[in-house]
C-alpha cells in the first residue's frame, strides 16, 4: 500500500491553519510537500512483508553457534503521538539448518519499524520474522532507543532510553540469552567508544 501523499498534504495544510498558522506564507510553501515526502519514507513498512527478505536463505551443512549483528539502525515513528523513536538493534540468532545474508537482517528491521509503533511492540515483530522466516533454533532481539515523545514533550526526559527485549527457542534460556547480551554489549561498547 503506497503512502497517499495528496492527503497528508491537504492534511498539513489543514494541521497549520489548526495551530493558528497561515498555510500561505512563504515559509510554509513547500512545507506540505516535504511532509508528505517524509511521511512516505517514515511509513513505507505500511503493507509489505519483512519475511520477503528472508527468502533467499542459504543451507549449511555445520550448526554455527550463534549469528549476531549489533547496532543496526532503528527509525520509527510512536503510534501515540506520531513522533520519531531513534536507536539501534542487535539482533542474534542460532541457525537451524539455513542462515540468511547479513544485509537481510536490516531490511528485516526497517520494513517493520516503517510503520506507526511501538518499540515493545517491534522488538517482538522482529522476533516472530526471523523465527518464522529462519526457523532458528534460537532468537534474540534487543532494542535501545530515545523517544521524541519522552524527550521533546511530557515529562521532557531528553537522555531517557528504552530497551526492549525477545527472545525465542534456546536463546530464552536465561545463560544462553546471559552470553549474547555479553556479546551484544562488547560489540556495542567497542563501537561506542573505539
Amino acid at each position: 500500500m503506497a503512502v497517499d501523499r495528496a492527503r497528508i498534504e491537504a492534511a498539513v495544510v489543514e494541521l497549520l491553519h489548526a495551530i493558528g498558522e497561515d498555510p500561505t506564507k512563504a515559509q510554509f510553501s513547500t512545507t506540505s510537500e516535504r511532509v508528505a515526502q517524509a511521511y512516505s519514507e517514515f511509513f513505507a513498512g505500511v503493507g509489505e512483508d519483512p519475511l520477503e527478505h528472508l527468502r533467499e536463505s542459504v543451507p549449511i551443512d555445520q550448526l554455527s553457534d550463534a549469528v549476531v549483528v549489533t547496532d543496526l539502525t532503528v527509525r520509527s515513528m510512536c503510534e501515540h503521538h506520531l513522533l520519531p523513536f531513534l536507536g539501534v538493534a542487535h539482533i542474534a540468532y542460532l541457525p537451524g539448518d539455513r542462515v540468511v545474508g547479513l544485509g537481510k537482517l536490516p531490511r528485516v528491521v526497517n520494513t517493520l519499524a516503517a510503520r506507526p509503533q511501538m518499540q515493545e511492540s517491534l522488538t517482538e515483530q522482529i522476533a516472530d520474522a526471523l523465527v518464522e522466516g529462519l526457523d532458528p533454533r534460537g532468537v534474540l532481539v534487543v532494542i535501545e532507543a530515545r523517544h521524541q515523545c519522552v524527550a521533546a514533550r511530557g515529562v521532557e526526559q531528553t537522555n531517557a532510553r528504552t530497551i526492549t527485549i525477545a527472545s525465542r527457542g534456546e536463546l530464552s534460556q536465561p545463560a544462553a540469552r546471559a552470553e549474547i547480551m555479553m556479546l551484544i554489549g562488547a560489540a556495542s561498547g567497542d563501537e561506542r567508544h573505539g
